[in-house]
């Protein structure tokens, strides 16, 4: 691993990984991939931990040999959730070479779309970003890979459809963080709101999203809602469960979109037995009894280290071993398809639109990317907090993927 901070935050170039020493890479046979990441911004809550699994992911195949042959060097830039750094950061990848890009966060997201067409470098946002982009046609060069804000919007009505045994006459709340990630699941809501005939009412949460007392009380005690929809990150998912508890709403009736879904989120929050019935939206599978993550154990045991303690947090490290091991499989795909040899961005780009029946033992969904889909279908599974931990309640499936679908057009027949 190489990891770049910025220059002005004054900190040097670091070189090294617990995964392989650093004379692994003196050799000819070499793949770069670019990372970004947020070690130290608003959503570092995040970054801190799905950003090791990412690595140790990468470690992991390194230590088999690399893909097909080639190790694989990773240069990770902390661009603090913040835009600039985000550009620079992807500069800085095409400058070195990298064969494909991992995005972080929906602003820098939108910022590099057009970028990442030009210099014909795939970049991948797994469960955030513009969810048109699951459309391969209109952005060619960006690979969601995992369900977008408006998949995560319909499993999340899907959901709560079910328990409450329809949406007609219903009452729901959208409690969002104010920002373009926060807003992006709108269209869903509204459009489901009016075909299935329930009151919406949206309640904003400004950055950093650590104050919501009055939209709690507003929802709570004004408004009475059926259901609540969260879509919130950093520390505001805490806050949340914290202040509609407080405020005694059944958090049974609470479905939280992917970053508002992880163990630290409930622990902040004051612990499991708090947060008991909080119902929260995945793309990656939780907990640690995956195949996959028992190798990356026994890697760490057989360096004579104990395994990092970023593995206890599942949630979001199992999305960054997820987001390596697709990153990866592209790659494997595009050198299968040279024939051995060495692959161009470009033939990467094809390798991630080839991904078929690649579940990593279940941690990933029974997703199928492709030239026209580059999300794979938005799959998700819903995990609740029962008895002290996070049990899955709903295996993986589609919420309103025809509305979705009708989105995707209407907005590939904008451009």
């Amino acid at each position: 691993m190489v990891r770049f901070k910025r220059r002005w935050l004054g900190l040097a170039v670091t070189t090294g990984s617990l995964a392989f020493a650093t004379g692994a890479f003196a050799q000819s046979k070499e793949l770069i991939f670019g990372f970004q990441c947020d070690r130290t911004g608003p959503t570092a809550t995040v970054g801190t931990v799905l950003c090791p699994g990412y690595h140790d992911y990468i470690g992991l195949i390194n230590s088999k040999g690399g893909v097909e042959g080639y190790k694989i060097r990773v240069i990770e830039v902390d661009n603090e959730y913040k835009v600039p750094p985000a550009i620079e950061a992807h500069e800085r990848f095409k400058k070195e070479g990298a064969v494909l890009e991992g995005l972080y966060g929906t602003p820098q997201t939108a910022a590099l779309n057009k970028k990442l067409e030009e210099d014909k470098i795939l970049g991948t946002s797994p469960g955030f970003g513009t969810a048109a982009a699951a459309d391969g046609k209109r952005f060619p060069y960006t690979f969601p890979i995992a369900a977008s804000y408006w998949s995560q919007a319909g499993a999340a009505l899907e959901f709560a459809k079910e328990k409450m045994g329809g949406l007609k006459g219903k009452k729901i709340a959208y409690l969002y963080y104010d920002n373009p990630a926060g807003k992006e699941g709108l269209p869903i809501i509204e459009d489901v709101a009016k075909t299935e005939g329930f009151e919406l009412r949206t309640f904003a949460v400004p950055a950093p999203g650590v104050e919501m007392g009055s939209q709690a009380t507003d929802i709570v005690q004004r408004f009475k809602p059926d259901f609540i929809v969260t879509h919130l990150f950093g520390r505001a998912p805490s806050v949340s469960i914290k202040e509609l508890k407080g405020k005694g709403f059944p958090l049974s009736k609470v479905i939280a979109f992917v970053w508002g879904s992880a163990e630290a989120d409930i622990v902040a929050a004051g612990g499991m037995g708090v947060a008991e019935g909080y119902n929260t939206i995945q793309f990656a599978g939780v907990g640690k009894d995956f195949p996959v993550l028992k190798e990356i154990e026994a890697m760490y045991k057989a360096q004579g280290k104990s395994a990092p303690k970023e593995m206890d947090s599942t949630v979001y490290y199992n999305r960054g071993v997820m987001n390596a091991a697709l990153h990866v499989e592209a790659v494997r795909n595009a050198i299968k398809a040279k024939g051995g040899a060495a692959p161009t961005p470009e033939e990467v780009k094809k390798g991630m639109e080839s991904i078929k029946g690649f579940t990593l033992g279940g941690l990933l969904p029974p997703m199928e990317l492709t030239p026209t889909d580059h999300e794979g279908g938005g799959w998700c599974q819903v995990w609740t907090v029962k008895g002290g931990k996070l049990v899955m309640t709903k295996d993986w499936f589609q919420g309103y993927r025809a509305v979705i679908q009708k989105h995707l057009a209407a907005d590939a027949s904008k451009s």
